[in-house]
């Protein structure tokens, strides 16, 4: 595995020409071409990662807006038995895993920004559906189609990411739209704490919190539909010579650019490649406990001894520290190279020291059970550490694509399973999801460190093929001015781009 986050001294050589990626543009180097490449930056940072961000929120919100429910009295009114609530927890990821591959197509086809934008509407109608339930048939219902429209929005996210970004800058970038999950999962239980004041009425509180989310998320698509551009090269925020620039910058070390062709080639290489299958594996299984900590929460903390307001007001310590570890988690990937895999097995030691604490420290001891909580939701950094190695480590837009769908096919199984973990008869303690959640994180561990190993192997045996050294995290790379009017569009993927190197 080992702890390789420091610059490498190992001298370097320079890729002969022929591995170099060729361009029909011209390239001007110094320092005019840094400050207008930094200006460039400055701007997409200020104006697609807030918009990624705010829809993370809410679609944190919306999708675990059920587990927040769940103490509001949504299992009473609707008469919900035995496995009945976990089995509406699993319903939404039906959907989203049902609509896991023709996402991916509709993805490369249809213009991003337009297509998610219109998801968000269409989620957000559903959402409010919700209100208007009096059964677990209906609950269902509503559950798997909201899974099908939030479905666009993680693997979305990961290939704009892709697309207006260096893959150096994946990691960091990866991680600030996914802190939308903190902050939704604070306002989440803020919102559900004000609701448990309403007491009387022609709805219940349960209700009341679907719809309102329901109008929040219908108002935000609709700024979406006219703020989100859909490739740099129709970003209105951009002059048409940073545009030229924005659609380069992530040339770097990758030849893909946006396409609206699906390539057949490129989808069998993605599933002919071990990278996809290792993170299948691995997203599967850690997203057994996703299902957990995503629904489960507040229900963990009330059976730990605490009333209903008061399990509120505690679930919202959680948001806040997986805010801060998650950036923590982050600056960490973003500072010191080659540290993605480690820095993921870091959140999962911290996790595995959280169940121990729950699990054995005995019932009276709250403060410290309340800690290994807290301490769970250190694992969270496995999903936005994970998907930016996908963007940084797949090339060809199609390829890209697949590689997502298959990784979210993983993500809706673990969550599928997951809440089945939670058996309603062994409450409080619910020993077999907390036995099985030390199994998962240990095996989550091995795993992670096996696919660095296997990254850092492939990288030896290209070196090793071409007979020069190639650094897969150059720590300064050489900022572009591109001129000229003919800018060759390449789709290429990292198969067939013999100099491509792999993040680890």
């Amino acid at each position: 595995m080992g702890l390789d986050m420091s610059p490498d001294t190992k001298d370097e050589k320079k890729a002969p020409a022929s591995l170099e990626p060729t361009k029909s543009v011209d390239i001007v180097e110094g320092d005019s071409s840094l400050a207008e490449e930094a200006a460039v930056l400055k701007r997409i940072d200020l104006f697609v990662l807030p918009l990624l961000f705010v829809t993370y929120i809410l679609q944190f919100l919306d999708k675990t807006s059920l587990g927040n429910t769940a103490i509001l009295g949504v299992i009473q009114d609707t008469k919900l038995v035995g496995q009945e609530f976990s089995w509406l927890n699993s319903a939404f990821y039906f959907g989203y895993l049902a609509a896991s591959y023709p996402v991916s197509i509709i993805l490369v086809k249809l213009p991003l920004g337009k297509t998610m934008s219109i998801s968000i509407i269409l989620w957000a109608v559903v959402l409010a559906c919700h209100g208007t339930t009096n059964n677990f048939v209906g609950l269902c219902i509503v559950r798997v189609l909201l899974g099908v429209f939030e479905s666009t929005i993680s693997p979305g996210f990961s290939l704009i990411t892709g697309l207006w970004y260096k893959p150096s800058e994946h990691a960091a970038r990866h991680g600030v739209w996914f802190l939308g999950n903190s902050v939704g999962a604070f306002c989440g239980a803020l919102i559900a704490y004000g609701c448990s004041f309403i007491t009387s009425g022609p709805l219940e509180a349960w209700r009341w919190l679907f719809i309102m989310l329901g109008i929040i998320t219908a108002f935000w698509g609709m700024v979406m539909l006219f703020a989100l551009p859909d490739t740099p090269k129709t970003a209105r925020f951009l002059r048409p010579e940073q545009r030229i620039i924005a659609n380069q910058r992530p040339q770097e070390n990758q030849r893909t650019f946006k396409t609206n062709k699906w390539s057949h080639a490129q989808f069998k290489e993605a599933l002919q490649d071990l990278k996809t299958w290792f993170l299948f594996v691995i997203m599967t299984i850690s997203c057994l406990t996703n299902g957990v900590l995503s629904n489960f929460t507040s229900l963990i903390i009330a059976g730990l001894g605490y009333d209903v307001r008061t399990t509120l007001l505690l679930g919202l310590p959680t948001a806040v520290f997986q805010f801060v570890f998650v950036f923590i988690s982050i600056f960490l990937a973003d500072k010191f190279r080659r540290s993605r895999c480690n820095v993921i097995i870091g959140g999962y030691l911290v996790a595995l020291l959280g169940v121990l604490l729950i699990r054995q420290l005995p019932t009276t001891m709250k403060a410290g059970r309340y800690v290994g909580v807290l301490f769970l939701v250190a694992s969270t950094n496995i999903f936005p550490l994970m998907l930016s190695l996908i963007s940084s480590n797949t090339a060809g837009f199609t390829k890209k694509a697949t590689v997502n769908a298959v990784f979210f096919i993983g993500y809706c199984a673990g969550n599928i399973g997951g809440p089945q973990l939670f058996i309603a008869k062994e409450a409080p303690t619910y020993e077999t999801a907390f036995t099985a959640l030390l199994a998962i994180y240990c095996l989550v561990i091995v795993l992670v460190a096996l696919f660095r190993l296997y990254l850092n192997w492939e990288n030896m045996r290209r070196d090793k093929d071409q007979g020069v050294f190639i650094d897969p995290e150059p720590r300064n790379s050489s900022p572009a001015v591109i001129h000229g009017e003919h800018v060759e569009e390449v789709d290429e993927t990292d198969w067939e781009n013999k100099s491509f190197r792999y993040y680890l």
